[in-house]
């Protein structure tokens, strides 16, 4: 689960903040993880918790969105 928190909207959503190269480290640490606990091929997914907040620090939206990035090993 990667959560992605943003203030505001000057600089995106925090969906937008998931870059290709975010995901490219993040599909490479879950597969580091597999292969060093010998979980063989096993489907796998990862998930982003978006996060905005107001100016002011209070919670505007939280989302859960599922298999941002997923496959197998």
């Amino acid at each position: 689960v990667e959560v992605r928190t943003r203030r505001g909207a000057k600089f995106g959503t925090p969906e937008e903040s998931l870059t290709p190269a975010k995901q490219a480290r993040m599909v490479a640490v879950a597969e580091h993880y597999l292969a060093e606990h010998k979980l063989g091929e096993v489907d796998w997914r990862l998930d982003l918790v978006a996060v905005e907040l107001d100016p002011a620090g209070r919670l505007v939206r939280v989302e859960v969105l599922e298999n941002v990035v997923e496959g197998p090993l």
